[in-house]
């Protein structure tokens, strides 16, 4: 009896909780980017990011050793751009809404950091994509 209670609070918390990301295949989230008006010059670098913040998952969240945590694909702080448990910072989001499979607000607020900070925000994005060979996506559009 007793296993089978633990076994209810595992699976109840499981729902509440839900760990499974969605990891976004480098042409699907080209396309999703160029939809959401990310100029096509540009996606390489995003896609660069994104593997080099997130592995391109979803579900990503980084506690820093500052006390702040970085949410979702895009890895997204809650110092200054969203607020846990409600909605705030400069991006007026709660910061566990970066870590679902619908990326369209994650990216909206992604191009707000790149229009305040540029890539250079993204410390994945310094190290592993600047002034380096950055992915092809040339048949993405094919």
């Amino acid at each position: 009896m007793r296993n089978l209670s633990v076994l209810s609070c595992l699976l109840f918390a499981a729902c509440l909780y839900p760990t499974d990301g969605k990891v976004f295949q480098k042409c699907a989230l080209a396309k999703l980017l160029d939809n959401q008006q990310i100029s096509r010059t540009l996606i390489s670098n995003w896609i660069c990011m994104v593997n080099a913040e997130s592995g391109a998952d979803t579900s990503k969240k980084v506690t820093l050793d500052n006390l702040t945590s970085s949410y979702g694909i895009f890895q997204i702080n809650s110092k200054e751009w969203c607020r846990v448990g409600r909605k705030g910072g400069k991006c007026n989001k709660n910061c566990e809404a970066f870590l679902t499979d619908d990326i369209t607000d994650d990216i909206e607020c992604a191009k707000q950091i790149h229009k305040d900070q540029g890539f250079s925000y993204w410390k994945g994005w310094v190290n592993k994509c600047k002034q380096k060979a950055l992915p092809d996506i040339s048949m993405c559009w094919k």
